[in-house]
């Protein structure tokens, strides 16, 4: 197979793997062998992919795409011999990673994927753990729907910028008490902070990510209870959750995975082995291997393997039912 086909065999390559995911490997160039990903991301995460490889002197090739549910759109190319590349989701859906080392590349590697959110956390100093009321939750006895998340402080907290742009409103309106509106750029987000003790932007103020625009409180119809920011999201389509703009998740690193097989010459073990869409049970059943069959180890990710079969499949299989 040829590099080129080798890349547009990686469309067709169907794996899926959770975020965060790390995957240890040996670049050899008799396998030519293109890495393909599919994973889920939702609107305001922002998709993370890193190589770290023995070999710095090769070059590597990394695509980021999102399925359109026929086709799939490139969001970004990376740099000849970049390691890092990184895109944001707009809108929610089904995304895929293609790394591809260049012709005759040898050496270990690791492959990591991470999602990050892709605002700054609204309060100061604060993270996951002070949201307590999140998107849709009842309010009102179920005559409407709560269109943000919650974030709890002490009376006074800094709010902050969640990114760059401009005040468009700011002052006291009904139940969202005090309260401050930010656009994120001409055709981005609207940025709502409600309940805040006091404002320190006006209408018209630039703003850099992190600049204070208020502080905690509870006015409005949050009169008297805790004090408390909401914080909420609108596009030109309605709210959205904010969520995913501003939760962070734990990043993962090559001393999170253990190196299981040195050889790239695996077989499978007395009993037959489930191929698996991805590296977990709970993931789709594809095919078995029968006892004593050759695969091919293309990765490692902990205790499962990501392996490539006689007649071409690439699955994973647990580590328990393959031998050296």
């Amino acid at each position: 197979m040829s590099w080129q086909a080798a890349y547009e065999s990686a469309f067709s390559d169907s794996l899926s793997v959770p975020l965060p995911y790390g995957e240890k490997g040996r670049f050899q160039p008799e396998l030519d062998v293109v890495y393909s990903y599919n994973v889920g991301l939702e609107e305001g995460q922002v998709l993370q992919v890193e190589i770290a490889q023995e070999n710095t002197a090769q070059r590597l090739f990394i695509d980021i795409l999102q399925s359109d549910g026929n086709t799939y759109r490139s969001l970004a190319k990376s740099q000849p011999g970049a390691t890092k590349l990184e895109a944001a989701a707009v809108f929610s859906g089904i995304f895929k990673v293609i790394v591809q080392a260049e012709a005759g590349a040898t050496g270990n590697f690791f492959i990591s994927l991470n999602k990050k959110p892709m605002y700054a956390f609204p309060v100061a100093g604060k993270g996951n753990a002070a949201i307590q009321s999140f998107w849709g939750a009842v309010r009102d006895g179920g005559k409407r729907s709560h269109e943000g998340v919650d974030i709890f402080a002490k009376k006074g907290t800094p709010v902050i910028a969640v990114s760059d742009g401009t005040i468009t409103r700011a002052g006291e309106y009904g139940i969202g008490g005090k309260q401050v509106w930010l656009r994120t750029s001409i055709f981005g987000k609207s940025i709502y902070y409600a309940h805040l003790d006091k404002i320190a932007v006006e209408s018209g103020n630039s703003v850099k990510t992190g600049d204070t625009v208020g502080f905690v409180g509870n006015t409005g119809n949050a009169k008297g209870g805790a004090h408390h920011l909401h914080f909420g999201i609108y596009s030109a389509m309605g709210a959205v959750n904010p969520l995913p703009f501003i939760f962070r998740t734990q990043e993962i690193g090559q001393q999170d995975y253990a190196r299981r097989f040195d050889t790239t010459a695996l077989r499978i073990r007395e009993a037959r082995a489930t191929l698996r869409l991805g590296p977990a049970t709970s993931f789709e059943k594809i095919g078995e291997a029968a006892p004593g069959q050759t695969v091919t180890l293309l990765g490692q990710h902990n205790a499962w393997l990501h392996v490539r079969t006689i007649s071409g499949v690439r699955a994973f299989v647990h580590a328990s039912l393959v031998k050296v």
